[in-house]
């Protein structure tokens, strides 16, 4: 366990604290919030940007406005500045040089050079590991090289290379050299531990890119542990990664999992809960098809031609919003937006549609937030944002636990509507999991809304028992 450090955690969705708890969660991009988190020592703040969501542009510029105006209030204040973290998906996808490289910029204007990137995409507990540079995703229980997977098939951040030091030649068009980029190998990491580590890391100059191996905590420790000899050296890096490498650089061990105990539904909440489903990998459809199997659901597809149709967009979306309410309190509902995948072969105008349908299935969730439903699951990075935001109004959260090992959290907003306080929020990536998770989630959930409804209305035979 390496020293708490103070962590900035640009959160490119909010599925990046998976592997944490008891950590800030902020949901806008107010510095206000982020710096009563940041002003104290050994603190880590999320903000979640959902800049995974927006051209690249404009992510630049999102990172850039936040971490300057957070920086700029720590100077003056004549307060250490803390470690930047960039957050992003353990399968590659999202702004992988540019917002880094935004961070170093923002730092550069503070008089701070950046030696180097560290980049360490793991996300252990989901079989998403790095071994001889090459980065695999589990599947199926197998692993395989992520530039062999659907993920690298992605419409808006796609690539062909499952080698760490080609992934970035070829995400920075070239602009990166192979032989530039450094490495922190595993024989490195388990026979030299620390010190060979630490070497390594002082060859990093001039934003050199580090790629980081891992397969196991203990490699990301003893990782951590070397960047905290290099920080009291005055060196400085930016961390590019995946949820994993958070926890040892927060200082943390290990992970909260939730029971339906740890799960509070507060009064005056509907039977039922809503899961709003927006990805569209193969393992959330594998997932949706496990749940619809075990439970007798509510079902509601948002069609997506329909969606993009602004003469048939709204009553679409009414309707949809009031069949769910009246169905909650029977039984739990689940709304998808359906499975063809629109896409073309502008990036943008893909970010632009992908936009669109999330617009729609957040608007839904609005709708229905106003009846309390005893709680909500959204299925995907970029949806699980929009619904936590704008479509259940959190502000600001704190992570409690996790419903798996480092997989699946459970927010508990601390900033947030009525209508949102005392319902369970789970922020579900649509990249995680075995195909019964969803399914096994829910079915924590529903124990957690039975305890509670058991509670506020005791039995007559339990009164008789126990007369007051």
């Amino acid at each position: 366990m390496t020293a708490p450090r103070t962590l900035l955690v640009l959160d490119d969705d909010p599925t990046g604290s998976q592997c944490v708890h008891d950590v800030d969660v902020v949901l806008e991009l107010d510095p206000a919030p982020v710096l009563d988190v940041v002003r104290n020592p050994g603190r880590t703040c999320f903000v979640l940007t959902n800049s995974r969501a927006r051209p690249e542009a404009e992510a630049v510029a999102i990172n850039t406005g936040l971490v300057s105006a957070v920086l700029q209030e720590l100077a003056a204040e004549q307060l250490p500045l803390p470690h930047l973290v960039s957050r992003s998906d353990s399968t590659l996808r999202g702004h992988v040089i540019a917002e880094p490289t935004a961070l170093a910029d923002v730092l550069a204007r503070q008089g701070v050079a950046v030696d180097g990137f560290l980049f360490a995409p793991a996300m252990l507990e989901a079989g998403r590991h790095t071994e001889d540079d090459v980065h695999y995703a589990v599947l199926q229980g197998r692993p395989m090289p992520v530039g062999e997977t659907d993920f690298a098939a992605d419409a808006t951040f796609g690539y062909s290379s499952s080698d760490l030091k080609d992934f970035l030649v070829e995400r920075s068009g070239g602009a990166l050299e192979r032989d530039s980029i450094l490495s922190v190998g595993l024989e490195d990491i388990r026979t030299g531990g620390t010190d060979a580590v630490v070497d390594i890391l002082r060859r990093a100059r001039d934003r050199a890119w580090v790629v980081v191996n891992a397969t196991d905590y203990a490699d990301l420790d003893t990782v951590a542990q070397a960047l905290a000899v290099l920080e009291a050296e005055g060196r400085t890096f930016v961390t590019r990664c995946g949820p994993s490498f958070v926890r040892p650089l927060a200082g943390l061990t290990g992970s909260r999992e939730l029971d339906p105990e740890d799960i509070v539904v507060g009064p005056g909440r509907l039977p039922h809960g809503l899961v709003a489903v927006g990805s569209h990998v193969g393992l959330t459809n594998r997932q949706l098809a496990e749940l619809r199997a075990r439970r007798d659901l509510f079902e509601v597809e948002l069609d997506v031609p329909t969606l993009l149709d602004d003469a048939a967009r709204a009553g679409h979306v009414a309707d949809a919003v009031t069949r769910i309410v009246e169905a909650l309190a029977s039984r739990d509902a689940v709304v998808w937006t359906s499975r063809q995948l629109v896409r073309t072969d502008d990036p943008d105008e893909s970010l632009a549609i992908a936009r669109s349908v999330s617009d729609a299935l957040v608007e839904v969730v609005h709708g229905v937030a106003r009846s309390r439903p005893a709680w909500v699951v959204a299925k995907g990075g970029i949806t699980s944002h929009e619904v936590a935001h704008r479509g259940l109004g959190i502000r600001r959260a704190t992570v409690t636990g996790q419903f798996f090992p480092g997989q699946i959290s459970l927010f508990q907003p601390t900033d947030a509507p009525a209508t949102t306080q005392g319902g369970p929020y789970v922020v579900f990536p649509g990249n995680v999991g075995g195909e019964s998770a969803l399914a096994d989630v829910v079915d924590v959930l529903d124990r957690a809304a039975e305890r509670a409804r058991a509670a506020a209305h005791p039995s007559t035979s339990e009164s008789q028992e126990n007369p007051s």
